[in-house]
């Protein structure tokens, strides 16, 4: 049985956007962007959201009654919630530069990206068979996450993935694969950062294994990978699409049928 998830990305706390880090009310503008959704978004079937108070203004704006979720919470930044990614990076910038590189790292005293790849996997592999559709109202990071489990990327991909305010990512499960599908449901932000990177170390995409932390087994990713520093948050041209979209609207793509988890 088909499950159909369309994951809508609420407006704010994603740092390659917004200066500051942690969760806020939404601003008059992100509200009526968010109001723009409704007449395109379905809202048949389900509806849940992360546990935020921009998650739960979005999903009223867009009209949905959307049960807060716990596991769909935002990236857990620890001490640096409330701090501005300036800030963070002037105070100590080595671990700011750890936390852009290594998945592993936690310099904040929250959780790794790691972490919350393996918690959102966790997540998509409880949606039970048979769910329908179901609208999913969460954070940018959230988004990202899904993807790398979707698209058996590995987690160190995790900052090469731009999820615009109000993009709308369709993940279908049928036949044991998951189905990827990009989409928009109001006007372009046409806000960009461009987060600071430290040199490069070693190529992403090489042709060494990429090994699976919790069983040690060798997957490769599906394609070449960029190597840092990256311009992932400047527009980037795409193939049947908005440029600096996800891959474009409306582009499918059709994972591997043993995803990662993290």
């Amino acid at each position: 049985m088909s499950i159909h998830l369309t994951l809508l990305c609420a407006p704010g706390g994603d740092a390659t956007l917004d200066p500051r880090l942690g969760d806020a009310v939404l601003s008059e503008r992100d509200l009526r962007l968010a109001g723009t959704a409704r007449a395109v978004l379905s809202l048949r079937g389900r509806a849940v959201r992360a546990p935020s108070t921009r998650c739960s203004q979005t999903a009223d704006a867009v009209g949905l009654s959307a049960a807060p979720e716990p596991m769909l919470r935002d990236l857990d930044v620890g001490g640096w919630r409330g701090r501005t990614v300036d800030e963070v990076a002037a105070a100590d910038p080595a671990g700011f530069s750890a936390w852009l590189t290594d998945p592993d790292a936690a310099p904040h005293g929250g959780e790794s990206v790691r972490g919350l790849c393996r918690r959102s996997a966790d997540w998509l592999s409880s949606v039970a068979p048979g769910t329908g559709h179901m609208v999913v109202i969460t954070e940018a990071a959230v988004v990202r996450a899904a993807l790398i489990h979707a698209l058996a990327m590995p987690a160190r991909a995790f900052w090469h993935l731009s999820v615009p305010p109000l993009e709308t990512v369709f993940l279908t499960w049928r036949g044991g694969w998951w189905d990827v599908q990009f989409g928009r449901v109001s006007a372009r932000d046409p806000r960009r950062r461009l987060l600071p990177r430290p040199p490069a170390r070693a190529a992403v995409g090489s042709d060494r294994p990429a090994v699976r932390p919790d069983d040690g087994t060798e997957c490769r990713p599906s394609g070449a990978a960029p190597s840092w520093p990256v311009t992932q948050f400047l527009p980037q041209p795409s193939t049947g699409g908005t440029p600096g979209t996800l891959g474009g609207a409306d582009r499918a793509l059709r994972t591997s049928s043993h995803p990662l988890s993290a």
